[in-house]
């Protein structure tokens, strides 16, 4: 493994569950990995821009016109982020059930018709090449199981993002109850090194 994207998604920076356990997932895979380049994109602290009219005019451009076109800049500075990962961590909150505004705002620069897929008689099918993907979700609530006090709609819409690029080995840690005392949110950290070194290794 030589490079790995990282994705920041949380506005509570160094508080953010999320991140912390982002840094987790890091540590090991720096371990394991000594020489691995870590490129961090923080999208709270750096946000990526909506989408606007001018984009949309131009966003159907192969990629080798892109490259020339001001509109889609950031687009294809995001997707090269992209492609050039072995591998990618997410970090991020559920905000009202989904992804908070800082992600979608990346997923609509990153999933570009006729440059991270293309539309087909059977739906869309993804242009990218397959990789790794470690989502950590952090939740106020309990979304999982009989137990869960709140919908989910963030893991099923994830997956079907990067399945939409071509992307399919996608993996969830959800980190519930996000405002738990510190003690009890260590333990479930730690807890999850201790997977996350069965998983990676």
């Amino acid at each position: 493994m030589e490079k790995i994207l990282w994705l920041i998604s949380s506005p509570r920076g160094d508080a953010s569950v999320s991140q912390q356990a982002g840094n987790k997932v890091i540590e090991l895979l720096t371990h394991r990995y000594p020489d691995v380049q870590v490129v961090v994109r923080e999208l709270v602290k750096n946000p990526v821009p909506f989408i606007d009219t001018e984009f949309a005019e131009k966003m159907f451009m192969t990629a080798e016109d892109a490259l020339n076109e001001p509109s889609l800049q950031v687009s294809e500075t995001l997707i090269a982020e992209v492609v050039d990962a072995d591998a990618i961590i997410l970090s991020t909150p559920m905000h009202n059930f989904t992804v908070p505004a800082p992600l979608k705002a990346w997923i609509d620069q990153v999933v570009r018709a006729d440059r991270t897929f293309k539309r087909t008689p059977v739906g869309k099918a993804g242009l990218l090449k397959d990789k790794p993907v470690y989502i950590l979700v952090a939740s106020g609530g309990i979304v999982l199981g009989d137990d869960a006090t709140q919908p989910d709609f963030l893991t099923p819409y994830l997956k079907a993002i990067f399945s939409t690029i071509g992307i399919h080995d996608i993996s969830f840690a959800h980190l519930e109850r996000a405002g738990a005392e510190k003690a009890s949110f260590d333990t479930i950290l730690n807890n999850l090194r201790a997977e996350l070194e069965i998983v990676w290794g």
